[in-house]
């Protein structure tokens, strides 16, 4: 068989069929999401794991405007299921997606919304020439279609609220009304909208408006058969969906649709197969693999994958997508423990702690367990054992593969750095050169534009903790990680070292590093504070791990390092 070209990033499920491009067949889960008899499904997954491809589908075999494209399913599996394939072209579907949503105030998330309500209404402007079409419902879809120019404001007027809240449920009545049956509603990247009215400051009027939507368009539309929404965080009920009660979840530790979205890895070597590419299976699944998706675990990123198909090379092809920009942010103003524990992470090791899959938005900087929630729905962290039940069980967390180890490392490293300023790589290259002054003067820099705003969490009048400039520092070198094998907080001697930098060239030295807050009760200043450290690491024996492992005594560098505020010195 000759291998199909790749249409990357096609979402258009008619057009990837009717060109013959490639494609992995999900047409089972027509089946499994109708014999489930839920009325409204909520599906989580990751960004790119082809949840809008999926939904496209869906509207191809139940919308009546695909009733003659019964062909497009002839080479799948669902067209065997000859009482399922019945229901194909029956519907009238709506389908609607927030993906374009990314402004960055309200007034912007009004025009979004307004654009993509008009798109949908002309899409089915042929309504409108139907003889059953109301004279009230032809005149309600003018009005919106009908664009008026806003002069004050030099642009397009956007549609109210009132009319953004209700334009959804309004277009399933004139659907019902023409055609006899109720719709069903596929809605994709629902959560879109409020990611991006957390990130920019205007939650709470977002969640005004769309829980709005929701309600009308969900809870009190009597013309609605049945939905589908899709999105990467499973945001809290009583954000958007209060007394929604009909429905149902599948996250990504359901059991519901676990192979439906993504690749298995029997798909997977039957793609590599087609590519002649099937002897980098082994490389495949370092780079790609790792989701698990309720009781699966071989469950691969198709973003990833259908790229290396197309180009194949191993790197990372999934960083730009939609949650980054959410995670970096949480990450870089997360308490120091969260940086402590990405060097576990970066390193291959677990973590364990409480996860809660609602995720409540504007309690994602105080609720400990948030922040990893977020990177389990987001495909950051990956589930590998649970223990206990309910809101008392606790689980053990690693990162799902290399390419999110990769863009992890990466997101790390632009925290420290910025255009025109080498602060970042020159404290690194500074420590690698055993540069005491360049050392100082860099880092100084560093804490003067970076721990205002890195530590979200500590007041201006609060005293800012040892732990947070130990997690500061650990972010700035554990990119290092391919170079040493960094640890902290283990016992080695008398006690716990701070930091230890293991070379993994063994010509090279190894760093020992600890970390003192001036104490005006106890020092007088910075350079006092740098002899506690450097005393410190003395008496405790910090050192005896290293020189059990062979390392010289002259081979092992001993920083101490000083702060107070935003000040840092550096002695050894």
């Amino acid at each position: 068989m000759m291998k199909r070209a790749i249409n990357i990033g096609g979402q258009s499920f008619e057009r990837i069929i009717a060109e013959n491009t490639f494609y992995v067949d999900k047409s089972l889960f027509i089946e499994e999401w109708w014999n489930n008899k839920d009325d409204i499904t909520l599906i989580t997954r990751p960004s790119r794991f082809g949840k809008t491809l999926n939904l496209s589908m869906l509207e191809c075999f139940f919308s009546n405007q695909f009733a003659d494209k019964k062909e497009l399913f002839r080479h799948l599996n669902i067209y065997e299921n000859k009482e399922v394939m019945k229901l194909q072209g029956r519907f009238p579907v709506i389908f609607v997606t927030f993906a374009s949503v990314k402004s960055s105030t309200y007034d912007g998330l009004i025009n979004d919304i307004s654009v993509i309500i008009r798109s949908l209404f002309r899409k089915h402007r042929y309504l409108i020439d139907n003889p059953h079409i109301t004279k009230d419902h032809l005149s309600y879809m003018e009005a919106i279609m009908n664009e008026q120019w806003d002069e004050d404001n030099n642009q397009v007027r956007p549609l109210s609220e009132s009319v953004i809240k209700d334009a959804i449920r309004r277009l399933s009545e004139i659907m019902t009304f023409v055609y006899g049956e109720r719709v069903i509603l596929l809605l994709d990247e629902y959560d879109t909208p409020m990611q991006e009215a957390y990130i920019n400051g205007y939650w709470d009027q977002a969640v005004a408006l769309l829980r709005g939507v929701f309600n009308a368009s969900l809870k009190t539309n009597s013309f609605l058969y049945k939905a589908i929404l899709t999105g990467i965080t499973r945001i809290s009920k009583e954000s958007i969906f209060s007394d929604l009660n009909n429905l149902k979840i599948a996250s990504v530790t359901s059991d519901k649709y676990s192979d439906k979205f993504g690749f298995t890895e029997n798909e997977v070597k039957k793609a590599l197969k087609e590519y002649m590419l099937e002897n980098e299976m082994d490389k495949v699944r370092y780079w790609y693999d790792g989701f698990n998706f309720g009781k699966r675990r071989d469950i691969y990123n198709p973003w990833s994958i259908v790229n290396f198909l197309d180009e194949g090379k191993f790197t990372n092809y999934w960083t730009n997508t939609s949650s980054n920009a959410l995670i970096s942010r949480l990450l870089k103003e997360g308490e120091a423990q969260f940086k402590i524990c990405l060097e576990s992470l970066v390193k291959g090791e677990s973590i364990v702690c409480s996860i809660d899959e609602e995720i409540v938005f504007n309690q994602l900087n105080k609720r400990s367990g948030a922040l990893w929630s977020l990177m389990v729905a987001s495909g950051y962290l990956k589930i590998t054992d649970i223990e206990g039940d309910g809101r008392n069980a606790k689980y053990t967390l690693s990162l799902t593969n290399m390419e999110v180890r990769d863009m992890v490392s990466d997101m790390i490293e632009e925290w420290f750095s910025w255009e025109g300023d080498g602060d970042y790589n020159g404290f690194v290259s500074a420590l690698l050169r055993e540069n005491l002054k360049e050392m100082n003067a860099y880092m100084n820099r560093l804490t003067l534009s970076v721990i205002s705003s890195f530590d979200s969490g500590i007041k201006p009048s609060e005293k800012i903790p040892e732990n947070f400039y130990h997690g500061f520092v650990l972010g700035l070198i554990v990119t290092l990680q391919g170079r040493y094998v960094i640890t902290s907080n283990r016992e080695s001697g008398l006690g716990r070292y701070d930091v230890i930098m293991e070379p993994l060239n063994p010509q090279e030295n190894a760093i020992l590093i600890e970390f003192k807050v001036f104490d005006p009760d106890e020092e007088k200043n910075l350079e006092e504070t740098v002899k506690r450290a450097l005393n410190q690491i003395e008496e405790k024996q910090y050192d005896r791990y290293l020189l059990d492992k062979g390392f010289a005594k002259n081979a092992i560098r001993k920083y101490g390092f000083a702060f107070r505020g935003k000040e840092v010195l550096i002695g050894e």
